[in-house]
């Protein structure tokens, strides 16, 4: 049904561009028909510049198609060496993402908070949920973010480079849904062993459970009847491999989150230039923002947008090749 909802919905931005679109040019012919009606032809500007913002968020959300896209998010922001410089940029990174959160309509729990000796903070963790594709956006931030600006904590007022890293991985989802084959089993009986009653040792009733795919193996022998003793040994064997995919999950997000941290420092992905002129330049696709406060504040959607198309394209140029 989820499927389906999705679908009709991309239906309907389809068409709705398609109708505006033909509204500007029905707008065009009747600015050509009156000798050049300004008014008509603001009209028709205006709706293809929406149609264009549209179709844009089309292609944004086209390429939100990665495994962990859909997921959750946690986002930790590091400090670089540079003690108190640096610390006091991680706050200011901190305080963008909040902002970038709230504006997304995402929810933001902070799960862990380190603060800076004298301003600013060492590291922070935040969980970010509530929303859709939460880690197909947000991954576009994981690297190193590079400040350069008049330090507010130098009294000779000079300039100074400060250094933070952000590292963004997806939550492990626990919806894990176990299905077992019977094919993939094997099923052996016994003798049940041990004290007990009448039946012990008298019946096959004792059940062990094999799954042959991955090993995993599961016994019960509590009951008298073969039948309760399979059933819980089939609980048994669900659990166990709940378990196991579950532990799976956990060590992929930790091993994306580690190669993140290792090359955090090494790979500055964006500078954030406060002086002798202001600027913000993504060094990945080349998105330049001069409007710094308005980034600051959480108006990341540019930077993160351009992220996901050079992203999907490279990934597009590579299947080809």
């Amino acid at each position: 049904m989820k499927e389906r909802g999705d679908i009709l919905d991309l239906l309907g931005v389809v068409e709705g561009q398609n109708n505006a679109l033909e509204e500007a040019l029905m707008f065009l012919e009747m600015s050509e028909e009156t000798g050049g009606d300004e008014q008509a032809l603001a009209e028709a500007v205006a709706l293809v510049e929406s149609a264009k913002k549209s179709i844009q968020s089309m292609e944004t959300r086209r390429m939100l198609g990665g495994e962990h896209d859909s997921l959750n998010a946690i986002v930790t922001i590091h400090a670089g060496a540079g003690g108190t410089e640096s610390q006091d940029w991680a706050s200011i990174l901190f305080r963008m993402y909040m902002r970038y959160f709230e504006i997304k309509g995402w929810t933001a729990e902070i799960t862990d908070y380190q603060e800076g000796e004298e301003a600013g903070l060492k590291s922070v963790d935040i969980r970010v949920s509530g929303g859709e594709f939460a880690y197909g956006h947000l991954k576009a931030e994981a690297g190193v973010h590079r400040l350069v600006r008049i330090s507010p904590f130098d009294s000779a007022k000079r300039r100074h480079t400060s250094f933070a890293a952000v590292s963004v991985f997806p939550e492990v989802d626990d919806d894990i849904d176990i299905e077992i084959n019977e094919s993939d089993l094997r099923v052996d009986t016994y003798r049940a062993s041990g004290a007990g009653g009448q039946h012990v040792n008298r019946t096959d009733s004792a059940v062990r459970l094999t799954h042959i795919p991955t090993g995993i193996v599961v016994a019960c022998q509590l009951e008298r009847s073969q039948h309760k003793n399979r059933s819980t040994a089939m609980k048994l064997l669900r659990s166990r491999l709940y378990e196991r995919e579950l532990k799976a999950r956990q060590e992929k997000a930790s091993e994306d989150h580690a190669v993140q941290k290792d090359v955090a420092f090494g790979s500055q992905i964006r500078s954030y230039v406060l002086h002798p002129y202001k600027q913000i330049k993504d060094l990945r696709t080349g998105q330049v923002e001069n409007n710094v406060d308005k980034v600051l504040d959480g108006q990341l959607d540019p930077f993160v947008e351009a992220f996901l198309l050079m992203d999907g394209n490279n990934k597009s140029s590579g299947a080809d090749a």
